[in-house]
């Protein structure tokens, strides 16, 4: 009696152990993204825009300061072009991009109060500024354990670029006086407007917040 054949060695044998020497794609590292880079140096730039602003009299510091200071604005908005352009948005750059912002907004105000570049009542723009920022770092974290998102507004956007103008003519100081007189006068006008709009969106902010923790069931 013949035997039936199998019907998996039909037309050959077939070996379907993968081969011992296959390799396997590397992926990317996410971390060393253009995107990401980007944030690296704005977090860099901190340390460097402080130690320049211990010399608040000298002007080639002040000017260092605020080429420093400037650089670390522009990355803050080419970052997040390149991430959503290039498809090079991560958990990490998310993560970072804040907190490279915070720190670098808290450092300008305190290095400006000690100076007294920001002094008198002004002191109370840069207080609230510092307020809302440690407000929405608490509400972030407190939303993250829900799974809620904390969408940037369209005011919050301004603020933003308010705010950046406003430390840029600070930070120059005196340096910026030599070249556009009333350097300090403007920063502190604008200071105050985007003291202004902070309390607008933390207040926007802290409502969003309070309505999820009052709708949560836990």
């Amino acid at each position: 009696m013949s035997e039936t054949p199998d019907p998996l060695t039909l037309g050959g044998s077939r070996d379907f152990t993968p081969p011992m020497n296959a390799v396997l794609p590397r992926r990317r590292s996410q971390a060393w993204t253009l995107a990401n880079c980007l944030t690296y140096g704005r977090l860099a730039a901190v340390p460097v825009m402080v130690g320049l602003l211990f010399w608040p009299e000298s002007i080639p510091a002040r000017f260092s300061a605020f080429a420093v200071f400037a650089a670390a604005g522009i990355t803050d908005y080419l970052d997040g072009y390149v991430a959503r352009t290039y498809a090079q948005s991560s958990a990490l750059g998310r993560m970072l991009d804040p907190i490279a912002d915070k720190l670098l907004v808290a450092a300008c105000l305190l290095m400006l109060v000690a100076d007294r570049t920001i002094s008198g009542a002004s002191t109370w723009a840069a207080i609230v500024i510092l307020c809302r920022e440690v407000l929405v770092s608490g509400l972030r974290e407190y939303l993250a354990e829900l799974k809620v998102g904390l969408p940037v507004s369209r005011v919050a956007k301004w603020k933003t670029t308010v705010q950046l103008l406003a430390l840029g003519f600070l930070v120059a100081g005196p340096a910026g006086e030599t070249i556009l007189p009333g350097t300090e006068r403007i920063g502190i006008t604008l200071l105050w407007l985007a003291a202004a709009l902070t309390l607008w969106t933390g207040w926007d902010y802290m409502r969003a917040g309070v309505k999820h923790a009052i709708e949560d069931p836990r």
